[in-house]
């Protein structure tokens, strides 16, 4: 049998589904820091007012008890004096903690400092990879996940059983 003969076997994945996201694995990011692009709105968004992304990102991951507005214009503000990276690191770590991720490329600091809007980007995937719609807030989540709302799951075109 020839190598050509077995590839066409294969099933034919485009490359724009190649990093469509799974179920979350327990212990593993859903997606890359530098898969910016995979959400082209939200990186548009981070590039413009990355304080609009930080305040949604911590309205989840402080269950609601902050509101995405307060937390954004914290940013906003600290990002004036140079500071933000230091707020936002925080944040990342405590949304590893939450879902028991790893530190990698490197130090949360260092990812915030270095690349601030990448990290925002891929926290904000990572959440709503995770069933969140990040634009209704905690709250308008919670009351969705109670009546029973999910987010439909993600089929990968020919990985039918």
């Amino acid at each position: 049998m020839t190598i050509h003969h077995h590839m066409r076997h294969q099933p034919y994945i485009p490359h724009n589904l190649s990093r469509i996201p799974s179920a979350p694995i327990p212990g593993q990011w859903t997606s890359g820091l530098c898969h910016c692009f995979d959400d082209p709105v939200n990186c548009a968004i981070t590039c413009v007012c990355p304080c609009i992304t930080f305040g949604q990102i911590t309205e989840i991951i402080n269950r609601g008890s902050k509101s995405c507005v307060s937390r954004g214009f914290l940013f906003g503000m600290l990002s004036m004096v140079g500071a933000a990276c230091f707020y936002s690191c925080f944040y990342r770590s405590k949304l590893r903690g939450q879902y028991d991720l790893p530190e990698e490329p490197c130090t949360d600091c260092l990812v915030h400092f270095c690349c601030a809007a990448c990290a925002l980007c891929q926290e904000y995937r990572e959440l709503k990879n995770r069933g969140f719609d990040m634009g209704i807030g905690w709250e308008a989540n919670m009351d969705r996940q109670k009546r029973g709302v999910t987010m439909a799951p993600i089929v990968v075109p020919g990985m039918a059983r």
